[in-house]
């Protein structure tokens, strides 16, 4: 069964940080690349960060040197790590299993709220 499940959303200041943590099923997480995205209200969802299977990262220019994503091969883990985190960074983060940069599966997502 697919399952990826978010956690450690929640309600931070401006200049706070959050880490989110994704639960991944064993079938998926080992052999697909993970992204984290977001969706603001009134926005289309959008990509923060990606981790190839081999460890290789990338970030959206707004989130360059704020934001860390790291994955657990060990535990089918994966984590983004928000720091210096913006009132423009309130959205519902979700992670996503993608093949060739295509996502395959969701999360139900986790709210994030930063207040100014």
């Amino acid at each position: 069964q697919v399952q990826l499940v978010e956690s450690g959303g929640g309600l931070v200041q401006a200049g706070g940080s959050l880490r989110l943590s994704c639960a991944a099923s064993r079938s998926i997480f080992s052999s697909n690349d993970m992204g984290w995205y977001r969706q603001a209200p009134g926005s289309q969802r959008e990509l923060v960060a990606r981790i190839t299977v081999s460890g290789s990262t990338n970030y959206v220019a707004s989130v360059k040197g704020r934001f860390t994503i790291s994955r657990d091969n060990a535990k089918n883990m994966l984590y983004l790590q928000m720091n210096s985190l913006k009132p423009e960074d309130t959205a519902v983060y979700y992670c996503a299993a993608e093949r060739f940069r295509v996502p395959r599966y969701w999360g139900q997502g986790t709210q994030v709220t930063v207040s100014s």
